[in-house]
């Protein structure tokens, strides 16, 4: 991997990362001028025992597309600076309210993952996906050695149903200064299940998914794909690494690449699948690919070891939400994980 890192006009940091060496004379450019004085702040939330971010600003860009920073040259991906962050290194607290607020520390960066921005990632070669899988472990490596940095969240919005914000594939980084509530959650679940039996949750699934053999979408020596047992949603996707790894830089090389042969799957099932779909509620996804949010879960850089975490992957095709999960928390799925997973494992596709 090549890495080349360089600094806009308005002052963001901008990290060209490529598959083959990087040009030194590439010159970084940006759609604005000026910095913008970002200070947003976090709230408490007392009845749920959380905080909830805010900006402190309504800039008149942020309404529409975010114009595209890349240079002109030759590399695979260029990660930058969000220019609207929700949250910040720099941020400082001048907000008073009746709750408490503290500065909303931590970053926010877009990754974009091609130059072509007719491509997504069901289109990108499994080495190119490799090197994603890559440009992920090294963003967490360098944002987590930051000591207000406890977590960092990659993440991907595929599809204008789920407010993705630019025509380019891309996603985002979130670095936060604490553990957010779902991964909090996840660990301590993670945590209580490898005190009582010395082994991983998740690790435990996944072997007992492989025993079953009826949601498995994707499976290597080093990877697999499946519809979990337990999906909230309709079409839910986790993959993951067979064997337990914490975080996305721990991955060997072989894992690594059994993790883009599963990412390319499952999104190419997708694009597949988007294509099949018509009648009631999934008309509108003929002939394009089945929209998701792909998120990453890992273990936290608090400096702590975290041997119970297992590196995963989540997919979540768009769904209505009912009010018994919007406001309850709790899910009701109106398909079985096995009808769903049958429909994925029927889609045929060449990685």
């Amino acid at each position: 991997m090549y890495s080349h890192q360089l600094l806009t006009p308005d002052g963001r940091q901008l990290t060209l990362y490529s598959r083959f060496p990087i040009a030194e004379d590439i010159i970084a450019t940006s759609a604005y001028s000026q910095p913008i004085q970002a200070n947003p702040h976090l709230r408490w939330h007392p009845l749920r025992g959380e905080w909830v971010a805010y900006t402190n600003y309504q800039p008149a860009e942020e309404q529409g597309l975010i114009p595209l920073e890349l240079p002109p040259g030759r590399y695979d991906i260029a990660v930058f600076d969000h220019y609207f962050p929700s949250r910040t290194l720099s941020a400082h607290n001048s907000f008073k309210c009746i709750v408490e607020t503290i500065p909303a520390n931590g970053a926010c960066e877009i990754v974009v993952f091609t130059q072509n921005n007719q491509a997504s990632l069901s289109s990108l070669e499994l080495d190119h996906l490799d090197l994603l899988l890559a440009v992920w472990g090294d963003r967490t490596v360098v944002l987590g050695a930051n000591p207000q940095i406890h977590y960092v969240l990659p993440f991907e919005h595929q599809g204008v149903e789920v407010d993705a914000t630019l025509h380019q594939p891309h996603g985002q980084i979130y670095a936060y200064q604490f553990i957010p509530p779902i991964p909090a959650k996840m660990l301590e679940m993670q945590r209580r299940f490898y005190q009582e039996h010395q082994r991983n949750l998740l690790t435990d699934l996944i072997h007992k998914e492989i025993a079953d053999n009826q949601r498995i979408i994707y499976q290597d020596e080093y990877a697999i794909a499946f519809v979990p047992v337990c999906a909230r949603y309709p079409y839910e996707v986790w993959i993951a690494p067979i064997q337990p790894v914490s975080s996305l830089y721990s991955l060997n090389p072989h894992q690594r690449w059994g993790l883009a042969k599963a990412l390319k799957t499952v999104t190419l099932k997708y694009a597949g699948l988007g294509d099949g779909l018509t009648g009631g509620r999934n008309q509108r996804l003929r002939d394009r690919t089945l929209p998701y949010l792909m998120t990453w879960f890992q273990a936290p850089t608090d400096g702590k070891t975290h041997p119970a975490v297992h590196l995963h992957a989540e997919f979540y095709p768009p769904h209505y939400t009912t009010g018994s999960a919007l406001a309850g928390g709790m899910f009701t799925n109106d398909s079985l994980p096995e009808e769903k997973a049958k429909e994925l494992q029927a889609v045929i596709v060449n990685i």
